[in-house]
């Protein structure tokens, strides 16, 4: 039995761009264009998947909040 399936989301250090979107209500459209930005430092390839530093990608949306005043 695959035990990865059992971690929630919000406690994983690393999501896919499914998972991110889902974590972050975002759409993954949205995602693939932020992790193609040449300034993005929150994700990485595994062999041929791309993951997302979940840590980092909330920094990088916390910084966001800030510069557009949300936060």
């Amino acid at each position: 039995m695959n035990q990865t399936n059992n971690v929630p989301i919000w406690e994983k250090q690393n999501l896919t761009i499914e998972e991110c979107a889902a974590y972050a209500h975002i759409g993954k459209n949205k995602i693939g264009d932020l992790i193609n930005n040449s300034n993005c430092q929150f994700w990485f390839y595994v062999g041929n998947k791309r993951l997302i530093n979940r840590k980092l990608f909330d920094e990088y949306i916390q910084e966001l909040a800030k510069i557009n005043g949300s936060l």
